[in-house]
């Protein structure tokens, strides 16, 4: 009997590790993407563990060896990346989401978004233009690129300040660091955001678009758990929650 005590506890232990993936997984998506792993462990009751970061960075962190199941990028060239490299499963790469670029303004500072529109960052009053870092965030680049084809990035570009992600630069313009952010519509939606503030959507043919897409990495041991993850956040409930926090699926029109 006390010799099976142990043994017990180890096969409980081995269970639970199978049980358990990890995701890697693009900074816009850290307000949707705990709910729709809740979600998921509420279905199946496996596991996922979440990290987030910039695509660039994660890209980095999985060809240094970073041990995760899955990967979810704002900029479907990072897991084509990986794939050419040999480091993700081809079979398994889809497009899930296309991103949506935002300005955002805090409610304190005194500027009509909605009136103004990019002109807004003109404004006297917004001393601080935050955006992510254009050399590893897609959304950088898209912001980046949206200032310049908007016609404002030379007036402003002595006002940014660059967030080492996504979900970095919306804390800037939170916690007054920034008086303006070129943000995700995710964030902008998301509970800490959606009633401190006001925001412009950028059109779409001011930036590349933000096709996101995910796949499963080939040194992941878990691989079967890891493509049923990526079905669900593929099926009805993931796409719902998807949509919540403001992304179009890849067969809408935008």
């Amino acid at each position: 009997m006390f010799q099976r005590i142990p043994l017990i506890a180890l096969l409980l232990s081995l269970c639970a590790s199978a049980q358990e993936i990890t995701v890697a997984a693009a900074a816009d998506l850290s307000t949707a993407l705990p709910e729709i792993a809740a979600a998921y462990a509420k279905q199946s009751g496996q596991v996922v563990k979440l990290s987030f970061g910039s695509s660039g960075n994660l890209t980095t962190q999985i060809q240094n060896g970073a041990p995760f199941d899955v990967f979810f990028s704002a900029d479907e060239s990072y897991p084509t990346q990986l794939i050419e490299g040999g480091l993700a499963e081809k079979d398994s790469l889809y497009r899930y989401a296309v991103g949506r670029l935002v300005l955002w303004v805090p409610n304190d500072v005194p500027v009509d978004v909605q009136k103004l529109e990019i002109k807004s960052l003109l404004d006297p009053a917004v001393k601080k233009i935050a955006i992510a870092n254009p050399a590893h965030a897609p959304y950088g680049r898209a912001a980046e690129s949206a200032l310049k084809n908007l016609g404002v990035y030379d007036q402003i570009s002595s006002k940014l300040v660059l967030g080492e992600s996504i979900s970095q630069t919306a804390q800037f313009v939170e916690s007054g660091n920034a008086q303006a952010g070129m943000l995700a519509l995710s964030h902008a939606l998301s509970p800490n955001l959606k009633d401190n503030g006001h925001y412009w959507t950028v059109p779409l043919n001011a930036y590349p678009t933000l096709n996101q897409a995910a796949v499963v990495l080939s040194k992941s041991k878990q691989q079967a758990a890891a493509r049923k993850f990526l079905d669900f956040v593929r099926g009805p409930d993931g796409s719902s929650l998807l949509k919540k926090y403001g992304f179009s699926l890849p067969e809408e029109k935008h």
